[in-house]
């Protein structure tokens, strides 16, 4: 028998979740009593909240302390979240459920945890449900909603949170951060025997960063390439292109937002970027070291530590010291460089969507029950009879 999954998503707020529920539905051809749903879970909100969900964007891209401010505010005020998300999607969320009838629902956006299972306790609807945290250590309070019949995790730390806000810890499962199939595969002894550096530049999907300056910095101190993924950020990307084609010709390349990052990531070197967990562990999945330049407040806050403390990578605070920072890592025939390799291999979990999935099977089924319709008065609700 086939158990029907309803996955909450988000598509605007950078491509985190959205690779996250790729990495899961791709697994259903390996795993056929498994159906998937996913939804946007702003577009449930309608207009309203699909616009707040498209303001990640702008926000993170052009102004990091007001979107500090923002995940703080939220943080605090987590229970008043809830409640607001709660009203936006209710009627879209029960049509969605007498539509799709699962037979659990499972969140990976922070937004729509407290606010569905609010929904479904006001409602006495009994469906299994639960979280897949989408970052590493600094974690929302909403994505810790003891409520939750479950809560998986992509790390001890994200789990050492959950304890934190009170989450029973026989709730919470460490299951690994997923990454699509694609980017499972290594590149052997990269660097062996080549003169040139191939660097890969990237600053998440909507491209954030002084990424020209730190371009100029490599290839003016390096025998190398560079390419640069812009993302999303066309200002962004005429600007480098502008900036550095001019200059130094071929050995810059500037790409948009793209789809075969993992052919890019298999031809680096090395990699710089943002603290992003998608994008770190899309890169320890290829085996490709990477230097932390910066991340967003808030969510990304220890996610250069966390690189730092399992020697996936390194951090540079100040970019000033990134050229003494890459000739210590290519010192000694690159010693330092295959460590951080080595330890990738160890770290990493390529199982972790299958795992998830063979958790997500052994969630006891209950039966479904259609949502009561509602008889609807010019400013309230009544519940009929029927």
């Amino acid at each position: 028998m086939t158990k029907k999954i309803l996955v909450i998503s988000s598509d605007h707020t950078g491509h985190g979740h959205k690779s996250i529920a790729e990495s899961l539905q791709e697994k259903i051809g390996v795993n056929t009593h498994i159906d998937i749903h996913v939804v946007d879970g702003f577009a449930l909100g309608g207009t309203a909240l699909l616009n707040i969900g498209k303001t990640y964007g702008p926000i993170t891209r052009y102004s990091a302390q007001l979107w500090n401010a923002i995940w703080h505010f939220s943080a605090m005020n987590s229970f008043l979240v809830d409640k607001c998300v709660e009203v936006m999607i209710r009627n879209n969320f029960l049509a969605l459920l007498n539509e799709v009838k699962p037979d659990l629902i499972l969140s990976i956006h922070p937004n729509f945890n407290g606010s569905v299972i609010n929904i479904l306790r006001k409602e006495n609807i009994h469906i299994p449900f639960g979280t897949l945290i989408a970052d590493l250590v600094n974690i929302y309070p909403l994505w810790a909603d003891g409520r939750a019949d479950f809560i998986l995790s992509p790390t001890d730390e994200a789990k050492e949170k959950c304890l934190e806000f009170g989450v029973p810890e026989e709730k919470i499962n460490v299951v690994g951060f997923p990454v699509r199939e694609r980017f499972h595969c290594h590149s052997g002894n990269r660097n062996s025997g080549k003169s040139t550096i191939n660097f890969l530049m990237m600053s998440g999907g909507e491209g954030v960063g002084n990424m020209s300056a730190i371009a100029e910095e490599l290839l003016e101190h390096f025998d190398c390439t560079v390419s640069i993924i812009a993302g999303r950020n066309e200002k962004l990307k005429m600007e480098l292109e502008s900036s550095l084609k001019d200059r130094f010709g071929d050995r810059a390349q500037i790409y948009g937002f793209v789809k075969n990052i993992q052919d890019l990531m298999l031809a680096a070197d090395i990699a710089i970027t943002r603290g992003s967990p998608n994008v770190m562990f899309e890169a320890v999945s290829t085996n490709l070291p990477i230097i932390i330049t910066g991340a967003l407040p808030g969510q990304e806050k220890d996610n250069p530590w966390f690189a730092e403390k399992h020697n996936l990578g390194v951090f540079c605070k100040n970019t000033e010291h990134l050229t003494s920072i890459i000739k210590g890592l290519l010192a000694g025939g690159g010693e330092r460089l295959t460590s951080i390799i080595d330890s990738q291999r160890n770290f990493i979990n390529e199982h972790a969507a299958e795992d998830i999935l063979t958790f997500l099977l052994s969630v006891e089924k209950e039966e479904y029950e259609p949502v009561k319709k509602k008889r609807f008065s010019f400013s309230f609700a009544v519940a009929s009879n029927k």
